[in-house]
């Protein structure tokens, strides 16, 4: 078990925005997510202020964390990008949003619980050591 440890609280946050500030301010150094998942799973891999060897996350009151950012948000994260994408990436979008309508899809709670875990133990990026404890 990597010895960092930070405590995120779902009670300091109750959107996607709110969330990485309260991630930047607590785990990373001099640097700053803004929402991306892309940019998330490049700063779980290090270089970016967290411990080369790794750390633990742990997320106290992930149940509202889980509320907060289900199935409305999400909708809601999904419409918002559907206004500024490029056309390329357009049909994913709208398709991954009718996924999430019909409670298909996983949420913004689901996906970034699966960018943490893919690297922690058993992920496909494993090596970074990162740890999540849900609480």
């Amino acid at each position: 078990m990597p010895e960092v440890i930070y405590t995120i609280d779902g009670n300091d946050f109750e959107n996607l925005t709110e969330l990485s500030q309260v991630f930047s301010k607590t785990v990373l150094q001099n640097h700053t997510w803004h929402g991306n998942f892309n940019a998330l799973n490049d700063l779980l891999r290090g270089g970016f202020g967290t411990p080369e060897e790794g750390f633990t996350l742990v997320w106290k009151n992930s149940g509202k964390s889980r509320d907060d950012l289900g199935q409305n948000a999400t909708v809601k994260y999904y419409e918002q990008l559907l206004k500024v994408c490029q056309p390329d990436n357009r049909v994913y979008l709208e398709e991954e949003l009718e996924r999430v309508c019909q409670g298909a899809g996983p949420t913004l709670f689901e996906i970034i619980v699966k960018i943490i875990h893919d690297h922690g133990p058993g992920g496909s990026e494993a090596e970074d050591g990162v740890l999540l404890q849900l609480e």
